[in-house]
């Protein structure tokens, strides 16, 4: 069951469960609230907490309200995509063959079997650049794990709505937003030393800081290209 509390302009979505600890949460793309809490917690304390993290709240729904995304790609003929920055026409080539993709010049050749449907190319393109990712990463990470001194265990591509990656300490992995293969290789990179970073300091401390200072100097430009650059289009469901 879903309770609601208000806090002024701000309504926090409420659920009680089974669970020990208080998870707040602010979702895309406008910044739905939501609080998780123990199911024996009463609402006064509840509010309370949220009243804490007001700012927090408002800090987070600003940003995901200013975050740029890319309109809607429709997979015709002449639309522009973008392989590791660089840019590309699309060619739709329906033919007799397992779907696949090439680079040839200045264009992105999607091959279709006739009548496949939007959705489909989607797939087909989407999976083609979880591969492309899937594919430079492991140099990025051996290259990084000798001069860091770090291991990854694993590491993971997935579509990612609202963030370039992750970083689980614990189980030693990485994950990384399938964008990334659009974005200028650099950016890759940065992304892939950041979440390495996070293996020997997990907040973004300053003890953080000077290690990407150490192992990347110009990590701050290119954090800021790749902060600068939209996210793909993507569809909300609730």
């Amino acid at each position: 069951m879903v309770s609601q509390i208000k806090l002024g302009d701000i309504s926090v979505d409420v659920v009680l469960k089974d669970i020990k600890n208080v998870h707040l949460s602010v979702y895309p793309p406008m910044g739905r609230v939501r609080i998780s809490a123990p199911a024996h917690m009463s609402m006064d304390t509840i509010r309370v907490f949220a009243i804490s993290k007001v700012d927090w709240i408002r800090k987070q729904q600003a940003k995901l309200q200013k975050q740029e995304r890319e309109t809607r790609r429709d997979l015709v003929n002449r639309e522009s995509h973008y392989v590791w920055g660089k840019r590309y026409l699309l060619d739709i080539l329906e033919q007799e063959q397992v779907p696949s993709v090439t680079l040839k010049g200045n264009k992105m050749i999607l091959h279709v079997r006739p009548m496949t449907d939007s959705d489909k190319r989607h797939t087909i393109l989407e999976n083609w650049y979880r591969e492309q990712l899937k594919a430079a990463v492991p140099t990025l990470i051996a290259k990084w794990e000798e001069r860091m001194n770090v291991t990854v265990d694993r590491f993971y591509v997935r579509r990612m709505k609202t963030k370039w990656g992750s970083c689980n300490p614990q189980k030693r992995s990485i994950r990384l937003n399938t964008d990334l293969a659009r974005k200028p290789w650099e950016c890759l990179e940065y992304l892939v030393v950041h979440e390495m970073a996070h293996l020997i300091e997990r907040t973004h401390s300053a003890c953080f800081i000077a290690l990407m200072d150490q192992f990347l100097p110009q990590w701050r430009t290119l954090r800021d290209e790749l902060n600068a650059a939209p996210l793909s289009y993507a569809e909300w469901k609730y």
